[in-house]
């Protein structure tokens, strides 16, 4: 049997798109591969009846690729267009003391992505590594991604991680799976996510929101660049930059309001009705998600590079670029100022009493932030921290990209749910074959192994608000 390949690039100038497509057609199989231009890319695998169906598909995937611009080219001629890294820096703290640590993990390469939910902590790092911890320590899995994990964002049950190579995975099952890719002019500086809509701020200080079909809704450019915070909620999207703080309206991206800040915005948490932004003025300050109005103004000694706060902004946390922990009553009172015990703290996030914080020595760091811990820190008393150490035998989960790489079974297993390939529209998706389930709506899937027509079953789906399913657990082919 013949075997064709076909490779075409996309790039624009000024930043647009610079990405690549290829397809290869091996007797009745037809494999695409695509992705930005020096990455590995996603691959999809397709089998056909005959091999004259094969080169006909192959043939239609080329001829829309080359309508929208796509061009024949040489494979690595191209340079890989350069993605940035928050470039940060840190000196040891002049603190009198090291914060009430209770224990702290180190990964091994500095880390800005951290989640902490009910059940585990979350870190990852800029070698890809992403782990799991219990709340006391234990650390209990290990996901190994393509590329360095800028943040780690949550929306429910679900975990993503945003990376450096311009993917979202998905971390939330056995198999980890690149669930948005987002496009190659936006280079991600930070994520968050909310009922499926996937809402990035970038480096030229763009706001662009993405649906869970992984499809543009809408993008804005607000004043400054370099935009390091987003938050949102059902009122609005609190976009960060070097020019303030700017609000707009989650559906259509209408502006609600802007306030400048002491200083460029460099990371920001979010209360109900309050907005927090730390910036390199030395400085935190409190606003109104409502009017922007600036409620409180918390200050630091030099750069705040993350903050976070007690449930209802009781207290407030600032790590600043000289390996300092802060805290704050609400008014802005400084309580003290403690050395971290492992670099700059580059993101934090508080839960149940407890401060937990990623940093630039690559650190885990979790502090007891309880009223009685705070009040004896002030008096010069803290615990002695813990440094947990790895596993000897760490399950380790790395990205499935092609089909080959799910498990296949015969027969569905009771109590799973089938699931079908279809080709619409010029996209492939996924909708429900099982009872009980609303058969019109698209189930968020792997696109790197979609087949047109593949059966999987999964041990459960879950409705999101958008109007499409959720995968919860394994996923297999049937076969």
């Amino acid at each position: 049997m013949s075997r064709t390949r076909t490779y075409l690039e996309l790039s624009q100038d000024g930043g647009g798109a610079h990405k690549f497509y290829e397809v290869i057609v091996d007797g009745t199989i037809v494999s695409v591969r695509y992705g930005r231009i020096g990455a590995t890319g996603q691959l999809q695998t397709s089998t056909f009846p005959t091999a004259q169906k094969a080169q006909a598909a192959a043939a239609k995937k080329i001829g829309e690729k080359v309508r929208k611009g796509y061009a024949p080219a040489v494979q690595g001629q191209r340079a890989p267009r350069a993605v940035s890294r928050r470039q940060v820096a840190s000196a040891p703290s002049t603190a009198r003391a090291v914060a009430p640590v209770l224990w702290r993990f180190q990964t091994g390469s500095s880390a800005f992505g951290i989640h902490i939910d009910e059940d585990r902590c979350w870190v990852g790092n800029q070698a890809g590594d992403v782990y799991t911890l219990s709340h006391g320590g234990e650390v209990l899995a290990r996901y190994s991604l393509p590329d360095g994990v800028k943040c780690l964002v949550a929306d429910d049950f679900w975990i993503y991680a945003g990376c450096d190579d311009g993917q979202v995975y998905d971390l939330s099952s056995k198999l980890p799976f690149a669930a948005y890719d987002i496009a190659a002019n936006v280079d991600i500086f930070w994520l968050d996510i909310r009922e499926g809509v996937l809402n990035v701020a970038d480096r030229a200080g763009g706001l662009t929101v993405i649906d869970h079909e992984d499809e543009f809704q809408w993008s804005r450019k607000s004043t400054g660049e370099h935009a390091w915070m987003v938050r949102a909620d059902d009122h609005g999207i609190y976009h960060g930059h070097r020019e303030g703080v700017t609000a707009y309206a989650p559906d259509g991206g209408g502006e609600l309001w802007h306030t400048p800040t002491k200083g460029a915005v460099l990371f920001g948490w979010q209360e109900d009705t309050s907005v927090y932004a730390g910036t390199a003025r030395h400085v935190v300050q409190r606003l109104s998600k409502a009017s922007g109005r600036v409620e409180a103004t918390y200050r630091c000694d030099t750069v705040v590079y993350s903050c976070a706060t007690a449930q209802g902004g009781r207290y407030v946390f600032a790590g600043d670029n000289s390996s300092s922990v802060y805290c704050f009553d609400a008014d802005g009172t400084r309580l003290w100022k403690l050395g971290t015990g492992g670099g700059s703290a580059l993101s934090m996030q508080y839960l149940d009493e407890k401060l937990y914080m990623v940093t630039t020595d690559g650190s885990l760091v979790c502090v007891d932030a309880s009223d009685a811990a705070i009040a004896a820190a002030q008096q010069g008393t803290v615990p002695v921290a813990r440094d947990i150490k790895l596993a000897a035998a760490l399950p380790t989960y790395t990205p499935a990209t092609t089909v080959t790489a799910v498990q296949t079974v015969s027969v569905a297993p009771t109590g799973g749910v089938v699931v079908e390939c279809i080709q619409e529209g010029g996209r492939l998706r996924v909708h429900v074959v099982s009872g009980g389930y609303e058969p019109a709506w698209n189930v968020q899937f792997p696109r790197g192994i979609r087949e047109v027509g593949a059966r999987y079953v999964v041990d459960s789906l879950h409705p999101a608000a958008g109007g499409f399913y959720r995968v919860r657990g394994e996923i297999r082919r049937l076969i």
